[in-house]
């Protein structure tokens, strides 16, 4: 099965204020009908990057076969990691980067991995805030969660 995913993430104050995700999944059933699922979640102190890297998750695990995935995003950090291969680097390295620092965001980078282990995935950029109508609507999903109530704990920000 084919599927489009299209992500965003937000952060307030970042690093240290609220955020969310907005996940936008597209597929057509066997009988040729388009399916929206829309995803959002809204976290009390977070960073953009990790809400960025969460958006991929939540639409990833969404799926419940093997895909063919087209996962659009806004944000370099997630989709140059995959097709510049910094992954690649990251983990031969163990998690490490340039001056043996260690890789931000760890523990989401690995659930990202392990989500997209079932699918094929192709990562695509697209500019933010250029009008495309489902990065605007996952712009809209991630700053409505971010702003709103009954906000969740990010484990993964001490």
């Amino acid at each position: 099965m084919k599927v489009t995913i299209y992500t965003d993430g937000a952060a307030r104050g970042n690093p240290d204020g609220p955020g969310g995700f907005g996940t936008v999944i597209h597929y057509i059933d066997p009988a040729g009908k388009l399916h929206v699922k829309e995803l959002s979640a809204g976290y009390k102190r977070t960073t953009n990057n990790r809400m960025e890297l969460m958006a991929a998750i939540a639409g990833l695990e969404a799926l419940n076969r093997p895909c063919e995935v087209e996962l659009y995003s806004d944000s370099k950090y997630l989709v140059d990691a995959f097709n510049k291969r910094w992954i690649d680097g990251w983990i031969k390295k163990g998690w490490k980067r340039g001056k043996n620092e260690d890789v931000k965001n760890i523990d989401l980078w690995k659930r990202l991995l392990e989500a997209k282990k079932p699918h094929t995935v192709t990562f695509c950029w697209v500019k933010g805030h250029a009008g495309h109508p489902e990065n605007e609507r996952c712009d809209e999903l991630a700053t409505s969660a971010a702003d709103g109530g009954g906000l969740l704990v990010d484990p993964g920000v001490t």
